[in-house]
């Protein structure tokens, strides 16, 4: 008799629609056999028309049970530069929950994770308005977590600001600590730096997106690459990492986000504070190992 591996209970949000990473970090997490997939919410632009998507690859699979939420389509300050969701117009016909804007997110957020305490792990792979409405709005929500894992941020090849930070740098600020709130006991960032080496050319998803959980994703990507010769596995690289975390090597220091041009929403890493509470920064990762975990599990 074999012993099953425990589970992860995951909230998922996410910007799905704009770039193809966060489809194909979706179609991992309902693969990944230890991964409860307690929800996902869906966050910029359209954020209804995001939903939809979801919803198609949940649907696709037969996975009715996973509960989806339309969550902040604008950012919390600024003007949002991610105003529509492009990979929608590849739904077509496919099954799918109906949804109209409206935010229902930041209340499911908030009371799946005080149902569940310490035992969440909030993976936020887009803009983190959510997360950072959530945070401000319930300051004890991080301490219950059981951790916080981003794709965001760029912390030690260059300085320079990442699209999801950018999108609503108040939002990243938030998220990051830099007002006074509660902190997860763990928070890990995947940023530019390491996700950067997680590339396979367009020719060659094509040749590898053959999975049958990847079929609606194989649509959307067609979208992406009427303007983009490759894909950059950011998103997929962070929810992988969850399950195998010795896929990267990390850094502890304390991540601190400007609010101030021409550095607005940049993320600053410091590695030499020792005073908690710290931030964990992959540093490091081995893209072939990835890429066989990624390929293995959505076959």
């Amino acid at each position: 008799m074999t012993t099953r591996e425990p589970t992860e209970k995951v909230l998922l949000d996410t910007d799905i629609g704009t770039d193809i990473d966060d489809a194909l970090a979706l179609a991992y997490l309902l693969c990944e056999p230890r991964c409860e997939l307690v929800g996902v919410t869906t966050v910029s632009g359209e954020a209804h028309r995001r939903a939809e998507m979801v919803s198609a690859v949940c649907r696709h699979v037969g996975r009715t049970d996973v509960p989806i939420h339309v969550g902040c389509d604008r950012a919390m300050i600024v003007d949002l530069p991610q105003k529509d969701a492009a990979q929608a117009s590849a739904l077509g016909s496919r099954a799918r929950q109906a949804f109209t804007p409206g935010n229902t997110a930041i209340e499911f957020l908030r009371r799946t994770i005080r149902e569940n305490p310490g035992q969440i792990t909030l993976l936020a792979i887009g803009p983190m308005t959510n997360v950072g409405v959530l945070f401000a709005t319930d300051p004890e929500i991080p301490a219950l977590l059981k951790q916080l894992v981003l794709m965001c941020g760029q912390f030690f090849t260059s300085m320079g600001g990442e699209w999801n930070a950018i999108n609503d740098p108040h939002a990243t600020a938030i998220t990051y600590g830099n007002t006074f709130h509660a902190r997860p006991p763990k928070h890990v960032s995947f940023g530019l730096d390491v996700t950067m080496r997680c590339v396979l050319p367009a020719d060659e998803c094509r040749k590898k997106f053959t999975a049958h959980v990847l079929e609606p994703v194989r649509d959307f990507a067609e979208v992406w690459f009427r303007k983009a010769s490759h894909v950059t596995f950011h998103d997929p690289l962070a929810a992988a990492s969850i399950f195998q975390p010795d896929l990267c090597r990390y850094r502890k220091g304390r991540v601190s986000v400007s609010l101030h041009a021409p550095t607005l929403g940049w993320t600053i890493f410091n590695p030499k504070a020792t005073e908690p509470p710290l931030h964990e920064a992959a540093c490091e990762v081995d893209p072939d190992r990835f890429f066989e975990r990624f390929f293995q599990i959505v076959r």
